[in-house]
């Protein structure tokens, strides 16, 4: 290990060959391992010993089920190096995926352009260096111009992926829409091959969570709509047609879905009895 190469995660899984010099090995099995991730390479160690450097590799997938052993595991990552597909599961996956990101990106130059859009209108955002650093929460960019810009991860839109001119080279644009406080912002992240790669899988990853997360109901769609164009959450009865139970239902399920946040809470009360008699007594006095 070199001065500058730093260990991340040391843990316990197994790996799989799906392919080997770009045939598909139908008949391979998992093998136990011990794997070690640093800033350079991944090592799966076991009875044998497989390094794979982090730059030579070329896609990350979640699926490639080559047979009904690969089948048969919930949950891997593929890693696409050359004509080879090795599928790598570690026994906390969530962690290791996590771990996986922060090694291949923390630290790593890219090119940022933020805001792009803001609030839906285009903005005269120039392109500029950022630095990166991936955290459990976000992806996190530390701009050449002074800005600090945060991606939180549940918090990630709608994602495109486009190939654009960039600083005079066509490069991979991944393009995420996510929130600055109350507005929908969206940030144009442009980098070298493997650290698109890696930046796409894992905004992509995370957009689909939110997707699936948000399993919403037709009534609810049009609550959110009518918050979203102005509606006073006191007049939300009226305007969609619903009743005031079933209105602070839905609150509470949004609430719990972090699709809306609690400004302030409303009081509900009812007169005590020594509350009853001081209005009896000022209607007395009338």
């Amino acid at each position: 290990m070199s001065d500058t190469e730093k260990k991340i995660a040391d843990t316990k899984g197994q790996y799989l060959q799906a392919v080997s010099q770009g045939q598909r090995l139908t008949d391979a099995e998992w093998r136990n391992c011990r794997i070690v991730l640093t800033t350079e390479r991944l090592a799966l160690l076991g009875d044998s010993k497989r390094q794979i450097s982090l730059a030579d590799i070329d896609r990350i997938a979640d699926r490639f089920d080559v047979n009904q052993q690969s089948a048969g595991v919930s949950e891997y990552v593929a890693l696409h190096v050359g004509a080879d597909v090795i599928l790598v599961s570690a026994s906390d996956h969530e962690t290791f995926v996590t771990d996986f990101y922060r090694a291949s990106l923390d630290g790593a130059i890219v090119l940022v352009q933020h805001p792009a859009l803001k609030g839906g209108v285009v903005q005269s955002a120039e392109w500029t260096k950022g630095r990166l650093k991936v955290t459990d929460e976000a992806l996190r960019l530390a701009l050449a111009d002074g800005q600090a810009v945060d991606i939180e991860r549940t918090d990630i839109g709608d994602l495109e992926v486009e190939e654009k001119q960039v600083s005079g080279e066509e490069r991979t644009v991944i393009q995420v829409e996510h929130s600055e406080g109350d507005i929908s912002v969206e940030t144009h992240l442009a980098g070298e091959e493997f650290h698109a790669t890696v930046l796409r899988t894992m905004l992509e990853d995370s957009a689909e969570q939110n997707r699936a997360d948000l399993d919403l109901s037709s009534t609810e769609k049009r609550v959110i709509m009518a918050l979203h164009s102005g509606v006073s959450p006191f007049d939300i009865p009226n305007f969609v047609g619903i009743s005031v139970e079933k209105t602070e239902e839905i609150f509470d399920r949004l609430i719990e879905l972090d699709v809306i946040s609690v400004l302030r809470e409303r009081t509900e009360v009812n007169l005590t009895t020594k509350g009853r008699r001081v209005a009896g007594e000022r209607m007395g006095e009338q």
